[in-house]
């Protein structure tokens, strides 16, 4: 049993070697300009010891995306269950929890570089692709959710178009990111993206 263990302890020890090192590598030269021997020689590994932990490059940015996304949404869910009386305002929260994190995680901010910044979405990045169209999607969904739960309660005017409502704040999302990452010290991403987001969210409420 101990042995199984430390065997399993290592596998993931030198996974997460492996990610680490692809992430300072796409950061560095791009998701397309990186190849898998670049990766395989960064974390001391075979190419082989990459593809027994990955299909390809794709599943791998992927695996690299999910470890930022889970501890994330798990703050998400937590602003959730305590905002459970006002949809709208866990929608803000979980829009703001996206900008903490991007600040204040190095590791957060660079997954969040990569795949805003540095990534080409070509043939051999397929799964990339879908993987973000999905993640787009349901986010898409939950926000509407929220948004029309808001509307049951009397919280946002019955005209408002929850579809409109969400994409709206998707592409603020998107583009503040982007911006920021481009020039860190060019805005306060948390303070101005708290206004944007604000002014979007009020001009929905019920007077």
């Amino acid at each position: 049993m101990a042995m199984a263990r430390r065997t399993k302890e290592d596998a993931l020890a030198t996974r997460d070697s492996i990610l680490d090192a692809a992430q300072k590598l796409f950061v560095k030269q791009g998701v397309s300009g990186t190849t898998l021997q670049h990766i395989a020689t960064a974390a001391g590994v075979t190419r082989g010891a990459i593809y027994w932990h990955f299909l390809d490059k794709g599943a791998m940015f992927n695996a690299m995306m999910e470890r930022v996304k889970m501890p994330l949404e798990s703050a998400m869910q937590l602003r959730d269950e305590a905002n459970a009386a006002d949809p709208l305002e866990a929608l803000r929260e979980n829009t703001m929890c996206v900008f903490r994190v991007t600040v204040t995680d190095p590791k957060a901010r660079a997954v969040f570089e990569i795949a805003t910044l540095k990534l080409e979405f070509t043939d051999a990045l397929n799964a990339v692709r879908e993987r973000r169209q999905q993640n787009q999607q349901g986010w898409m969904e939950r926000a509407q959710e929220r948004i029309r739960q808001a509307m049951a309660n009397g919280q946002v005017r019955s005209d408002v178009d929850p579809y409109a409502v969400a994409l709206g704040l998707w592409a603020i999302i998107d583009g503040l990111l982007r911006a920021w990452l481009l020039d860190q010290q060019a805005f306060d991403l948390v303070a101005l993206g708290a206004r944007i987001v604000d002014t979007h969210l009020q001009s929905i409420r019920a007077a």
